[in-house]
C-alpha cells in the first residue's frame, strides 16, 4: 500500500443492520496511518444497531427509512446527507437495498461493496449455500466497485476461507465474516490511497500518454517523459513529475500557449494547476494528479493538446482530417 496520503479519503458507509464491517473500517481508520476516516454512517433502517455503535464512537449518523419512498428518491435522501458530509467515497457494509442507475453512475469508481463469495461466483444470495452444495473447497469474500449490474463490478480484492466438510451455512458464515474484518479495510485503504501513489498515477497516465500516435518513453532529466516522433528527432510533450524541488505535487507537465495561459490557470484554479520551477519559464504547465476525484477524461485531453503542440505537420494533418482530437 502506498504512504499514508496527505489528506485522508473521506468514507461515507451505508449499513442495514448491526454494521460489523462498519465498525472493522472504523476502528481501523483510528490506528496510525491510516488512508482514510469515516466521516457518515447511514442507513435505511432507522433504529439498525450499527447507528448506534457509530454514535458512540462520535461518527455523524443519518437514517432515512425507504418505506413509503421510491429508490430514485431513498437514494436522493442518502445522496444528499452523503454530499453534505463531504464525503469523497461511499462504502457498502451490509447495506440491503439495491441502489438506482443514476445514483451508482453519479458515484462510478467511487462505490465499494463487499460481497460473502468469491466473484464471480455466487452473484446474489445465498451465496454460502451454493458454495456448500456445489462441493467448493473455499468460500470467501471479495471487495469489488459497485456496478448498475448486481455484484459485477471490477474485484478489488478476495480472501479465501476453507468449507468444512461439516459446515452448514451459518457455520460457514460466521468464519467468513472474521475473514471479511481483516479483508475490507485493507481493500478499501489500498483502493483510496491510489491517487497519492506514484506508481498507479505513472500507469494510468503512461497508458494515455503511449496510446497517441507515434509516442514513446524517454528520461528527461531524471524523470519519465514522453515524446512523440522518430526516436531520434521526437519531441518531448509531457513530463512526469514525481514531488521535485520540494514539492508535494504529483504531476503531468503539459504544453500550454503561453506564459499568459500559464498564470491565468495556475491563479484562477490552484488546486489544479501549478507552475513548475524547471519547466514553468518555458510555458510548461503542472496538472496535479494526486489530488481528489482526478478527472483523467481532462488529463488526456491535455495530453493530446500538448502531443498535438509538439508533434510533427504529417501526424497533424491526419488528425486534423480524422477529427479525432
Amino acid at each position: 500500500m502506498a504512504d499514508a496520503p496527505l489528506n485522508k479519503a473521506k468514507l461515507a458507509v451505508f449499513i442495514s443492520g448491526a454494521g460489523t464491517n462498519m465498525a472493522a473500517l472504523l476502528f481501523a481508520s483510528r490506528l496510525k496511518d491510516a488512508a482514510f476516516e469515516i466521516v457518515l454512517v447511514a442507513s435505511n433502517v432507522e433504529d439498525a444497531d450499527g447507528l448506534n455503535l457509530a454514535a458512540i464512537e462520535g461518527v455523524p449518523t443519518f437514517a432515512h427509512s425507504h418505506k413509503g419512498h421510491s429508490r430514485e428518491d431513498q437514494d436522493a435522501a442518502m445522496e444528499q446527507a452523503v454530499l453534505d458530509a463531504g464525503a469523497d467515497y461511499i462504502v457498502l457494509a451490509g447495506y440491503m437495498r439495491i441502489l438506482s442507475q443514476g445514483f451508482v453512475e453519479r458515484w462510478e469508481a467511487r462505490m465499494l461493496n463487499i460481497h460473502p463469495s468469491l466473484l464471480p461466483k455466487y452473484k446474489g444470495l445465498d451465496t454460502f449455500a451454493r458454495a456448500i452444495d456445489a462441493g467448493d473447497s473455499h468460500a470467501g469474500s471479495s471487495v469489488h466497485l459497485v456496478t448498475h449490474e448486481l455484484d459485477a463490478g471490477e474485484v478489488l480484492a478476495q480472501v479465501r476461507v476453507a468449507i468444512a466438510s461439516d459446515d452448514t451455512p451459518a457455520t460457514l458464515a460466521q468464519r467468513v465474516k472474521i475473514a471479511e474484518h481483516q479483508l475490507y479495510p485493507r481493500a478499501v485503504a489500498d483502493y483510496v490511497s491510489r491517487g497519492n501513489d506514484p506508481e498507479f498515477l505513472f500507469s494510468k497516465l503512461r497508458e494515455l500518454a503511449l496510446a497517441l500516435p507515434e509516442t514513446h518513453e524517454r528520461s528527461s532529466h531524471g524523470s519519465p517523459g514522453f515524446r512523440v516522433g522518430t526516436e531520434k528527432s521526437g519531441k518531448f510533450f509531457a513530463h512526469f513529475s514525481q514531488q521535485h524541488h520540494g514539492s508535494q505535487h504529483i504531476a503531468v507537465l503539459v504544453k500550454t500557449s503561453g506564459m499568459d495561459e500559464l498564470l491565468n490557470l495556475v491563479e484562477t484554479q490552484p488546486e489544479v494547476y501549478y507552475k513548475p520551477d524547471y519547466y514553468g519559464a518555458s510555458g510548461w504547465v503542472g496538472l496535479i494528479l494526486n489530488r481528489p476525484n482526478v478527472d483523467w477524461d481532462h488529463i488526456a485531453d491535455w495530453l493530446g493538446r500538448s502531443w498535438r503542440s509538439s508533434a510533427p505537420a504529417r501526424l497533424t494533418k491526419l488528425l486534423d482530417a480524422a477529427d479525432i482530437f
